[in-house]
């Protein structure tokens, strides 16, 4: 089974708007559990975003019943390849890292699950997919946890990436006939295996990439996209950003009427791959020009700095909000690889 999903991918499901509440958790949940998830929600759900986001810990039993189950954040422990904050605390910015080089890692991830899991959908996995509880940064082997959740954040060398069905034309000024006699002036374009449109990544932008086997969370395309909408809005709720949300009939945040960040994914077998990129600093908005953004027309986009007045934040200093909301709307705690 292979799925892939992003601005446009449910688009054929039209329906009438629906409105669809999000449930609370339970009162006895922990306190750093932001109140995004401890309140009722009422979300407006375009048509290709059926379905809906219920916090990690709210569990269906078997006669169909709602039953609030606490989950142990403790034990479900995912490996995190952080390529924003393991820079040097001197630098104002992440290190880039060139797009093939994070795709390639994607795939890699994405075979050792599909290696974990088996062959065959019935066949039991060979060993769990979070890091064993006894597994610390002193005995960590890598190489023998392979399969295990991961999680990817970085930022990009400047590159415009196509979905399997984009259309070059929200590209400007695009050849197929052109003889690349200034190709190293170019922005490479990249096509992936994701659903959507055109799309930039670049400096000034977190990337997230979560390699995760969503038996372990919700096997539900829409909840994970969803779930992946929520942690951009917590983590811009926790940097001060005001009036982020959602919006009819797309996916991705948006801030005064801008997008501020996407979202685009592939399933393969309940493994997820690509993610979302959010634009922290200015320096995310210079190449968008060079495109139509997600094959929206006339549709601005804008960053974290732009939207707040009284702080200017680095990538690192984001990448902590955003870590703290992954780990929250998953119900996760990450582990940094070494």
């Amino acid at each position: 089974m292979v799925i892939i999903a992003s601005l446009q991918a449910f688009a054929w499901l039209a329906s009438p708007l629906l409105c669809v509440t999000a449930f609370a958790t339970s009162p006895s949940s922990s306190n750093d559990v932001s109140h995004r998830c401890m309140q009722y929600q009422t979300l407006n759900l375009a048509p290709q975003q059926l379905g809906e986001f219920k916090p990690i810990n709210l569990v269906v039993n078997k006669d169909g019943a709602d039953d609030e189950k606490d989950i142990d954040r403790s034990r479900r422990r995912v490996w995190l390849y952080d390529f924003v904050s393991s820079s040097s605390t001197q630098q104002t910015s992440a290190v880039t890292i060139p797009y093939n080089e994070a795709w390639d890692l994607q795939k890699r991830l994405m075979e050792e699950q599909l290696l974990r899991i088996g062959k065959r959908p019935k066949d039991p996995p060979l060993y769990d997919q979070f890091i064993p509880v006894d597994v610390n940064e002193e005995n960590c082997d890598r190489k023998s946890l392979m399969g295990c959740d991961s999680i990817i954040m970085l930022q990009h060398d400047p590159v415009y990436t196509l979905g399997t069905a984009s259309d070059t034309s929200f590209i400007h000024g695009y050849d197929d006939d052109d003889d690349d006699s200034d190709e190293e002036s170019r922005i490479p374009i990249v096509r992936i295996e994701r659903g959507g449109e055109v799309t930039y990544h670049g400096p000034g932008q977190i990337t997230v990439y979560p390699i995760l086997d969503l038996r372990g969370y919700n096997q539900d395309v829409h909840w994970y996209m969803r779930a992946l909408e929520e942690s951009i809005l917590l983590a811009l709720e926790k940097a001060g950003v005001k009036g982020a949300t959602r919006e009819e009939d797309l996916t991705g945040v948006w801030v005064s009427n801008k997008k501020i960040a996407a979202c685009g994914v592939k399933l393969k077998r309940w493994i997820t791959m690509h993610g979302v990129a959010i634009n922290i600093d200015v320096r995310s908005l210079e190449n968008f020009d060079g495109i139509v953004p997600c094959g929206l027309e006339g549709r601005k986009v804008t960053c974290v700095n732009d939207e707040i007045v009284d702080k200017q934040y680095t990538l690192q200093e984001f990448a902590v909000y955003m870590k703290l909301a992954l780990e929250e709307i998953f119900g996760i705690t990450l582990m940094p690889v070494a």
